[in-house]
């Protein structure tokens, strides 16, 4: 099915966006969603890119250079370092005539703060809002197809939405037997900062929300008045949690002890880091450290329109009986092969913690 414009679409902010026509010149807020346009423009996700924020480069080094390898011209679009506060030389964005904007809808308020919004409304610049961190299940593929209606590209969406439905529903139909459900602490980002600082962690959003997603309980959202922040450790041991999860990242901070995952990483690294944190003061006395259901699982799953695959290895993790055979790199090969020409890399997304 073609798109017919002008067209009016309701995005996640719940606001109409009317396209005049095709939208050929975009300005992505988030770097992190040209992941999303790889599922839709699939021969060249940066084709229709005039500006961006090329977060990758910053959280997740070794993606960008996969894509840089793929696509070199990608290095010459304007890098706007919009941050989520919203700074940004809006000259020499507008300079690139842009003709739509895709956000990220936690990202609205600060757009509207800084009056980028505003600018863009004055400039006739629609500004379509997506979301695959506040509530990543739901709005991840309403966002994939919201994005393929924008741009001509429904056929795609629809394939891709499909795919996510499918293995979501499996994943639904074990759990939702499980009972007690299991208690889960996830530590996002643990040892970023170092191995002293402990606990950050997300309620109903991101990695919470995924937790809450496959039918578990998760301590942050019982516990945090906000969206994320700490809890203490001598709180989880009280607890009792049945699996804890760290996610981490190859961040280039100085203090970064977190476990690394994504592409280019190796089993052995993975092992090394999962040891080292194992030795925190206090850590061994948590119930799930104990029992050998310690996990870990890529940081930028939070936020991520692949997050079907971090959702698969949560279940996997957190349910060892219900899913022996549930294989979440495959899904993830699967998404890059059957829906985009991203290169496949090698590495390692996810992993339980080394027994001894």
């Amino acid at each position: 099915m073609a798109s017919t414009y002008p067209l009016t679409l309701t995005d996640t902010a719940g606001q109409a966006v009317t396209l005049k026509q095709e939208p050929k010149r975009i300005i992505v807020q988030d770097g992190r969603d040209i992941l999303t346009l790889a599922l839709l423009d699939r021969q060249d996700p940066f084709a229709r890119v005039v500006a961006w924020n090329n977060l990758l480069k910053k959280s997740d080094g070794a993606t960008w250079e996969l894509l840089d390898k793929k696509w070199p011209e990608a290095k010459k679009i304007l890098d706007m370092g919009f941050s989520d506060k919203g700074e940004v030389n809006l000259e020499s964005v507008i300079a690139e005539r842009p003709d739509l904007m895709v956000a990220q809808l936690r990202a609205k308020p600060s757009l509207t703060e800084t009056g980028v919004l505003e600018k863009m409304k004055a400039l006739n610049v629609p500004v379509l809002f997506i979301d695959t961190m506040l509530k990543p299940v739901e709005d991840t593929p309403k966002s994939v197809t919201l994005l393929g209606e924008a741009l001509n590209r429904e056929q795609e969406a629809k394939a891709y939405t499909d795919f996510y439905q499918q293995h979501y529903q499996a994943v639904l139909d074990k759990v939702k037997s499980v009972n007690p459900k299991p208690l889960v602490f996830i530590e996002a980002k643990a040892g970023l900062g170092g191995l002293d600082a402990c606990c950050f962690t997300h309620a109903h959003v991101g990695w919470g929300a995924l937790v809450e997603a496959v039918g578990a309980r998760n301590i942050g959202s019982s516990l945090l008045p906000g969206a994320t922040g700490d809890i203490s450790l001598e709180k989880v041991i009280s607890l009792k949690p049945d699996v804890y999860i760290v996610s981490g990242s190859q961040w280039a901070s100085k203090n970064n002890a977190a476990v690394p995952f994504g592409y280019n990483v190796t089993q052995p690294q993975v092992d090394a880091a999962f040891n080292t944190m194992k030795k925190r003061p206090g850590f061994s006395e948590v119930a799930a450290i104990r029992n050998q259901r310690f996990y870990g699982i890529y940081h930028n799953f939070y936020n991520h329109p692949y997050n079907i695959v971090g959702l698969e290895f949560l279940a996997k993790f957190i349910y060892p009986q219900q899913f022996p055979d549930l294989d979440p790199n495959q899904t993830w090969q699967t998404i890059l092969s059957r829906f985009t020409t991203l290169p496949a890399g090698t590495g390692v997304l996810a992993s339980p913690a080394p027994a001894h």
